[in-house]
């Protein structure tokens, strides 16, 4: 493993740190450490670390900003690989009436929305108050009412240890909170296209962006370590709604609540468990089936090893999502910081 470990710091040109715990990276804070975590340099950092982590046999899963994500209490194995606000540079292309921006898949939010201030772009305030990445904007297809990732994105970049690509949006199948990126593919960047607006749209673009943020503090667990919406809304109803109604705003086990604020999200109470978190979201789901016969889908992505493990008829709705194992052709083991022996 050492030697591996030296060959990745090669490849990656950035940080490489072994049993780094993942509770602080997620916004609802629970779960147990990585066993490797790497954060490449730039584009081509990460082809090459992908590349050794491949003939090393270590798989991967990319973890971005961690909203909406739940990691197991035994953590990660293999790599977890996340990618740094500055990852990839921007650029803008002009399109007539409309712009194009390339961001970096570690980019924050934010700045797709400052990005697109810039340049005088209009419809994106549903971005407003969203935590995370752009790489979660398009894993996620996120998005509110008023819009989503989908209105926006042309295409994405890429990488797998052959290289990197671009696929067109059209390829990933996007839907309601629904994303198909290729397995074991990392997200590096981005193109958006976003409409030119007037002086009068770009202030009432601020204006609903400002509301917006104002209604979510107002409404939402904002200010306490939290899941993010755990389910998405059914067709014609709301997820919160349903499990407040079914009485179970509020309820606790350990360190987890269903949120007295919104009761789609879990929050975080002190020392909560990956576990205990799980646990409401069965509760959550299984009650609302049992009294208005609606099958809560989730929103939250569980990443890494649950224990106890989680049961199956859970499992098949909760998918867990481990690390990739490398499938791809190994690359040219000539090179020398491909010369690893696990």
């Amino acid at each position: 493993m050492s030697a591996l470990i030296e060959a990745l710091r090669r490849a990656a040109r950035g940080e490489v740190a072994e049993g780094v715990p993942l509770a602080q990276r997620t916004s609802v804070r629970v779960g147990g450490p990585a066993k490797l975590v790497v954060k490449p340099k730039d584009v081509k950092a990460l082809v090459d670390s992908l590349r050794v982590l491949s003939l090393g046999g270590v798989g991967w899963h990319s973890l971005g900003g961690g909203a909406n994500t739940i990691v197991g209490d035994k953590g990660v194995e293999g790599a977890v690989v996340r990618l740094g606000q500055d990852f990839a540079s921007e650029e803008i292309e002009e399109a007539g009436d409309h712009v194009v921006m390339t961001l970096g898949a570690g980019a924050p939010i934010a700045r797709f929305l400052s990005l697109a201030k810039e340049q005088r772009g209009v419809g994106v305030a549903w971005a407003a108050g969203i935590p995370g990445t752009v790489g979660g904007l398009v894993a996620m297809n996120a998005g509110t009412p008023a819009g989503c990732m989908a209105d926006h994105l042309v295409s994405v970049e890429v990488a797998t240890p052959s290289g990197t690509k671009w696929l067109d949006a059209t390829e990933l199948h996007l839907a309601y909170r629904h994303c198909e990126l290729p397995r074991g593919a990392v997200l590096t960047r981005a193109k958006c296209r976003v409409r030119r607006g007037s002086d009068a749209e770009l202030i009432e673009q601020q204006r609903v962006a400002k509301a917006d943020v104002d209604r979510r503090r107002a409404t939402q667990p904002l200010t306490q370590p939290n899941s993010g919406s755990v389910f998405v809304n059914p067709p014609g109803d709301f997820a919160g709604r349903l499990i407040e109604q079914a009485g179970l705003k509020g309820r606790a086990i350990g360190g987890a609540q269903i949120s007295e604020k919104h009761a789609n999200f879990i929050i975080n109470l002190g020392g909560a468990k990956a576990a205990e978190v799980i646990e409401l979201i069965a509760l959550a789901r299984a009650t609302v089936r049992q009294k208005f016969s609606v099958a809560l889908q989730p929103e939250v992505k569980l990443v890494g090893t649950f224990d106890p493990p989680l049961p199956a008829e859970l499992h098949s709705t909760l998918p867990v999502h481990l690390p990739y194992e490398p499938q791809f052709e190994l690359p040219d083991p000539r090179k020398t910081y491909l010369r690893v022996q696990a």
